[in-house]
């Protein structure tokens, strides 16, 4: 049986030890159901994941490739951004754009997981030389399309 079953028993605590570490006890319970996982919260209440079936945005799959072609590259899997290129068949600019997205405010990324950005908004602006400082991510998100 594919089924994974993790239960805690007792309350949630903070264990000290002599060396200044602490340990955490968290009251979670984790469930597999239909080869998906779910996390149940102490009031019974389980997280609801994305409904099957729902395809993930343009957006969102940019977002997630950002981030694994990020991962590669600092787990040292990859010497370089054109190293993944070559790898997954695509020219040297995507890849770098594609990463920029991991640079975006962490409330700019919640949007665009809930897809709740602006119709105005495009991959081309968020990607393309994105403000380092948040305060300016968000303001460009503010403009309309036509003011740059």
């Amino acid at each position: 049986m594919n089924e994974i079953l993790i239960k805690t028993t007792g309350a949630a605590g903070v264990i000290p030890a002599s060396d200044g570490r602490l340990t955490l006890i968290v009251p979670i319970q984790i469930k597999r159901r239909s080869g998906r996982k779910f996390v149940t919260l102490p009031n019974g209440e389980a997280a609801t994941p994305r409904p099957s079936g729902t395809a993930p945005t343009p957006l969102q799959l940019a977002l997630a490739r950002g981030h694994r072609w990020l991962a590669m590259l600092e787990s040292g899997d990859v010497k370089s951004l054109k190293e993944i290129a070559a790898l997954e068949g695509v020219d040297n600019i995507y890849v770098s754009r594609m990463v920029n997205l991991t640079t975006l405010a962490p409330d700019i990324v919640a949007a665009i997981l809930a897809d709740n950005l602006p119709d105005h908004i495009t991959l081309f602006e968020l990607a393309v030389d994105p403000p380092a400082l948040w305060d300016a991510q968000r303001e460009r998100l503010t403009r309309p399309a036509t003011a740059k």
